[in-house]
């Protein structure tokens, strides 16, 4: 049906509206995604001195027992987001945990979600959620949210002995080529590997440092900070994740609403010339009606 011109110019106002809020939502998320990736690069730097720590601990105290114990109750961190705009951000993190679940068979777990939209995914797949917590309004807020999964975990770990509970972090992480891949990572219970490499590797230093802790309490402390690290660094990079992939959303947006833009300025000058095509004729077909009637008269 053909649009009068009234209409067609009441749609491209709303579509100029709607296109400078998609607009600003892409500027807002190339802004947001910077401080977080800093954060997450930060954060890594802290982790290698909590390495380096833990490092000088085993060289001065002996080697340790490197066998993974089971773990009788396994948490999930999940980190998705309170926002939408995304795409399927929070449907890939929740099929991710859902796979994790899956493997455990009959074992005990525990989900703890970072974002009430992953939240609602995990409903959708029957995975019970244990607590939900507000994804940071900003990079400061990185600290808090990390801090509180902490104190979620240590409530977690008070109910079983500590040495049967493992951490899994499941997050979004970009990768070099700019497309984003979703991680499951094992956190705690530090991994054989690691072990073996911090006991094997050479300490570069020309003295170890002394402790005035024993070494069993300076490990459990550099543990407890390698667990908020890690919480941190992961909480960064879905936050950066999230900002990227809504930014492409975003971009989408832009180029579809540009599309529908260039249309109705299409059907608006074929509408305006319509009807400057038909005001021309309603004249020519006056000024004949009239030259006939004086022809008559």
């Amino acid at each position: 049906m053909t649009q009068t011109l009234e209409n067609l110019e009441h749609q491209i106002r709303s579509m100029q509206g709607i296109r400078s809020v998609v607009h600003t939502m892409k500027t807002l998320s190339a802004i947001n995604a910077t401080p977080y990736e800093r954060a997450a690069r930060s954060i890594e730097s802290y982790q290698d001195v909590i390495l380096s720590g833990m490092q000088a601990i085993l060289h001065a105290g002996g080697k340790i027992n490197t066998s993974t114990p089971v773990a009788a109750e396994r948490i999930f961190l999940a980190f998705g987001s309170d926002h939408g705009l995304c795409g399927n951000y929070n449907e890939r993190i929740a099929e991710a945990v859902a796979a994790s679940v899956l493997q455990q068979g009959s074992r005990r777990y525990q989900v703890l979600c970072v974002g009430s939209r992953v939240r609602d995914a995990l409903d959708r797949l029957n995975i019970p959620v244990r607590d939900v917590l507000f994804t940071p309004a900003n990079a400061d807020g990185l600290a808090r949210l990390a801090g509180e999964l902490v104190t979620q975990v240590d409530s977690i770990r008070n109910t079983v002995s500590a040495s049967a509970i493992s951490i899994d972090l499941l997050y979004t992480s970009r990768l070099s080529n700019g497309e984003h891949e979703v991680r499951d990572e094992r956190l705690l219970p530090l991994s054989p590997e690691l072990v073996e490499k911090l006991q094997n590797e050479p300490y570069e230093s020309v003295s170890l440092p002394w402790m005035r802790e024993s070494a069993d309490t300076l490990f459990a402390s550099l543990v407890r900070h390698f667990l908020f690290a890690g919480i941190y660094r992961a909480a960064a990079d879905a936050m950066a994740a999230e900002n990227a992939a809504r930014l492409a959303r975003m971009q989408q947006a832009e180029r579809a609403v540009d599309d529908q833009l260039q249309l109705l300025a299409d059907q608006t000058r074929s509408a305006r010339q319509t009807q400057i095509t038909e005001e021309l004729m309603d004249v020519i077909v006056g000024f004949e009606a009239m030259r006939d009637k004086q022809q008559l008269a």
